[in-house]
């Protein structure tokens, strides 16, 4: 028996678990399922649920709730030797300066201008380039107001010249899509569509190809079977290695031809990772 939780993938059994708790029922539901397909946005709670009670679950989200948000994704990166642009992770301010905002030790900074991270949000909304002391100060101060909420972690990391362009790679079960990301605004930072960035499918084939194969490369190795990974190559290095910035576990859909044609390669997909189960 197949049991999806996907709203948009229909099994054997379908179960809609979204806005509430697993309960009780789920759980029978999952000990008695062949495999279980969940939906992107399924909770951790579903997910452990999933996994300690059947062997096998889509996607693949050991990494995402093992490496969580932004600083999980940098431990991510050290631990499989992922080449990825220098980085230091604080859990929190008090790790970076003292109560008046001063930094504790220089060394903890990279040359300016370099980037700061918070440990969570999605679509370069809590991405930022620091140019001066100035805006680093402007920054600690929004990290304090942060913290006084409860969320709580950041990163500084070297900021790469990359001619204000990023690769996409999307993989999807064994598919794998990519475009780039193109920000003509000069004043702009982000290189992503939400801060007015355009796409370019037929661009630098070599370098796409390189990144897709670090993207596979590091898909064997965590087991994520659906992400977005964001690529940057650094203009100022002459292998044109490319570099991981972020894993997206929520990502657009622009660049893949839109919702409709996402659904229909997702389930695909499934159906593909299902037949290798030889449960479909």
């Amino acid at each position: 028996m197949i049991l999806s939780f996907h709203p948009c993938f229909t099994a054997d059994k379908n179960i809609i678990c979204a806005g509430r708790k697993p309960c009780s029922d789920d759980l029978e539901q999952i000990k008695h399922a062949d495999a279980v397909i969940l939906p992107q946005g399924c909770s951790e709670t579903l997910y452990r649920m999933a996994k300690k009670n059947c062997k096998n679950v889509f996607p693949n989200y050991d990494a995402r709730f093992e490496y969580p948000g932004k600083t999980g994704q940098i431990l991510l990166f050290q631990k499989t030797g992922t080449a990825h642009p220098a980085s230091k992770i604080f859990t929190s301010l008090s790790y970076l300066c003292d109560h008046d905002g001063n930094i504790k030790n220089e060394k903890f900074l990279f040359t300016y201008p370099f980037v700061l991270k918070l440990g969570w949000g999605g679509e370069g909304e809590t991405v930022y380039l620091v140019k001066t002391q100035s805006d680093l100060k402007y920054f600690i101060e929004k990290i304090k107001e942060y913290e006084k909420s409860g969320q709580k972690g950041f990163l500084l990391q070297e900021y790469i010249e990359s001619g204000n362009k990023s690769l996409r790679t999307v993989t999807i079960g064994e598919k794998t899509i990519s475009y780039w990301r193109i920000q003509k605004n000069p004043d702009s930072f982000c290189a992503g569509l939400s801060q007015g960035a355009t796409i370019e499918f037929d661009m630098e084939p070599e370098l796409v190809r390189l990144a897709e194969a670090k993207a596979k490369e590091f898909c064997n190795k965590t087991g994520i079977n659906l992400a977005g990974f964001d690529f940057i190559f650094s203009l100022n290095n002459p292998d044109k290695k490319p570099l991981f910035l972020e894993i997206n576990y929520f990502f657009g859909r622009t660049g893949l031809g839109g919702s409709e044609k996402y659904y229909k390669i997702l389930n695909k997909e499934i159906r593909k990772w299902l037949k290798s189960l030889n449960k479909y």
